[in-house]
């Protein structure tokens, strides 16, 4: 698995996409997304998310296969062929939390789907947004959110055979200091 880790607009999916279809030789790529399908209707309360999932849907190739899977996105992974993107894990976790998972469910279905993740035989692209770097939230939920939302890049990053940043539309591969050691002489862990 390849996890891509990155901000609002940092060019997550044109990377994912990229990768999808190197890693596909031509085949057929299956795009997992998790965005509610309803927001997609064009009487959605939220017409700023229709648009976003119409450029979405229009950056990818037409001969690729698309599966929603706004909740159950380990039976979409488990299902999917052998090239799997999915975009992206950051709105899947917040399905479940508005769906009411409390923090034991959401640290479960995360698990599920981090091993449906390493257990895939094909390539598989996880996208997911890095929420934790600015300040510390205000609101409760929000707090609830960027902590449940860390522990679960921290979880994917862990089965992942290569993590990346994605800024700017450039990656910078994310390296366990672990894993590294003999070339990080000089640093106390």
């Amino acid at each position: 698995m390849t996890l891509l880790v990155g901000g609002a607009r940092s060019g997550k999916s044109t990377i994912g996409q990229r990768l999808a279809a190197a890693a596909a030789g031509g085949q057929q790529v299956v795009v997992v997304v998790t965005a509610d399908p309803s927001f997609a209707d064009e009487g959605s309360a939220d017409p700023e998310m229709v648009d976003r999932i119409r450029a979405h849907r229009a950056d990818r190739p037409t001969a690729w296969a698309t599966v929603e899977a706004p909740i159950d996105l380990a039976r979409a992974l488990t299902d999917a062929g052998p090239t799997v993107l999915v975009d992206c894990v950051t709105v899947w976790l917040s399905n479940l939390m508005l769906g009411g998972a409390d923090d034991i469910e959401l640290a479960g279905a995360v698990d599920v789907v981090a091993t449906a993740c390493a257990a895939r035989a094909g390539a598989t692209i996880v996208i997911t947004n890095d929420v934790g770097s600015g300040i510390v939230p205000m609101e409760a939920l929000s707090r609830r959110f960027r902590d449940a939302h860390g522990r679960m890049n921290q979880r994917l990053a862990a089965v992942a055979d290569r993590s990346f940043l994605v800024v700017a539309g450039r990656l910078l591969e994310l390296r366990d200091p672990i894993d590294h050691l003999p070339e990080l002489t000089g640093i106390m862990l």
